[in-house]
């Protein structure tokens, strides 16, 4: 009785001010007022949580607090007496990874990478962390030090400045941390850290944005590189609010079919460097192997002459890649003519059929067309249209293509084939792979290129039909 009498007075008296709460959508993080049983930004159902925001009791002392923290206020300066930051980078063994960021590890950065369960994100950062010579800190939320010692057995490396550390509370981590003073710090995964200062579940979107936020200022103050895993969407979205993407320097997204063995690491943001890189991975017992040359591996060795498949040079960031285009066409015996692409944009393969209908008379209104691009990757480099029309049109005639041929140009909705840039860089691709000719837009040919393999200029879709097929 004294105890309740004691919080009705206090409540009476406004010493015990009521807790405020707001309703997250967990897939999108948005918020609202009240909870709403459709979410209004990303139209999924049942997706709203109320969080605590703002507690009753006075706030906790922040989980890092370091020699800048204090110094949060500073003065307007002008751009010309400001010095310019030194790009410093930590090279790793990893080639492909370095590829990816930029050219290595860029101190004081905060790296977030995504990924399907078990499709090896955790595997690839213990094996990046095993092979620095550096002190590394990897913070395990999921696997205990005992399964880390597993993996790190199964990898083979021995590395003794490596450090694990099995917790999830933020404000233990960061007591470590300042004990350790670790060159390199990795987080699996963010989902699973929580911090004191907010009465929410781990996994929330505040406790999400609060240690992610913590983790920053640590990365900025200190230097140290950050590296955090991420869980993601049945969508294929990293999971948590969308401003996680945008507080974070770089965001990579490590793809790949888990029946597969072939893994690809992709920049979708990058702060220090290309936002369009990819670097390929084979998935071997001892770890991931990294591919040097994947055009090796992205076309197919096979004898057989098959139409419907057809060799492209696109462009990923700044390297150039010979990729296997496939096309099937038959005729569509179930009334509505289908239409996919597996790796493709499917507009554009829309866009490139009514071009092949309209200028050279192929009827393709009433076949089926599947394309799917080989080893698992995704075409966006408008330079490849010219290998995808290739594939259809061998399909529809049913003649195969010659398997030292390269098809590459830009389709315009005439049917003319357009120019693409760093035209030197594809053709040298090809001829480093025993390539023996190239398909290519006229004005490509303008400036004189030095190689052995043979070019064949074409003006429009037209003549690259008469070419294929006569």
């Amino acid at each position: 009785m004294v105890c309740l009498s004691k919080v009705l007075f206090e409540l009476t008296n406004g010493k015990m001010a009521k807790q405020k709460t707001i309703f997250f959508c967990q897939n999108c993080g948005a918020s609202s007022a009240k909870w709403i049983g459709n979410c209004p930004s990303c139209k999924e159902w049942n997706t709203y949580v109320e969080e605590v925001v703002e507690k009753s009791s006075p706030a906790q002392v922040p989980a890092w607090v370091g020699d800048k923290a204090q110094d949060t206020q500073g003065v307007p300066k002008r751009i010309a007496t400001l010095e310019a930051g030194v790009d410093q980078r930590i090279e790793t063994p990893d080639a492909e990874f370095n590829r990816v960021l930029g050219g290595g590890i860029v101190n004081g950065s905060l790296v977030l990478i995504g990924g399907e369960p078990g499709i090896g994100k955790s595997t690839l950062l213990l094996q990046i962390a095993l092979r620095l010579d550096r002190r590394v800190l990897y913070i395990s939320g999921e696997e205990s030090e005992s399964q880390l010692k597993m993996r790190a057995d199964r990898l083979g490396i021995a590395n003794e400045a490596c450090y694990i550390l099995a917790a999830t509370d933020l404000q233990s981590i960061f007591k470590e941390i300042k004990k350790l003073q670790p060159e390199i710090l990795i987080v699996d995964s963010i989902q699973t850290l929580f911090t004191r200062t907010i009465e929410s579940t781990p996994g929330s979107i505040s406790q999400i944005r609060e240690c992610t936020g913590q983790l920053l200022r640590y990365a900025k103050d200190s230097g140290t590189p950050v590296f955090l895993i991420g869980h993601i969407t049945k969508d294929g979205h990293i999971a948590g609010p969308k401003v996680l993407e945008h507080m974070v320097d770089t965001v990579l997204q490590f793809e790949g079919d888990r029946h597969h063995v072939y893994r690809i690491l992709r920049a979708v943001k990058n702060r220090f460097g290309s936002a369009s890189e990819l670097g390929i991975y084979e998935m071997a017992g001892e770890g991931l192997r990294e591919v040097l040359n994947p055009s090796e591996v992205l076309i197919s060795e096979s004898s057989d002459q098959l139409s419907g498949i057809s060799i492209t040079a696109a462009l990923e960031g700044v390297r150039p890649l010979l990729i296997e285009t496939q096309a099937l066409v038959s005729t569509a015996v179930y009334g509505t003519p289908q239409r996919n692409a597996n790796g493709y944009d499917l507009r554009r393969l829309n866009m490139l059929l009514a071009v092949l209908e309209k200028r050279c008379g192929f009827k393709l209104g009433i076949q089926d067309v599947f394309v799917n691009v080989a080893g698992g990757l995704r075409l966006d480099d408008p330079g490849s249209d010219l290998g995808i029309a290739a594939a259809i049109l061998s399909s529809y005639e049913n003649i195969p293509l010659s398997r030292s041929a390269a098809f590459v140009g830009e389709i315009g909705l005439s049917g003319e084939v357009r120019a693409v840039s760093r035209i030197e860089q594809r053709i040298s691709e090809a001829e480093k792979l025993g390539l023996e000719e190239v398909i290519l837009s006229k004005r490509n040919l303008k400036n004189p290129i030095q190689t052995s393999v043979k070019l064949i200029g074409v003006n429009n879709i037209m003549d690259v039909a008469e070419y294929l097929f006569g």
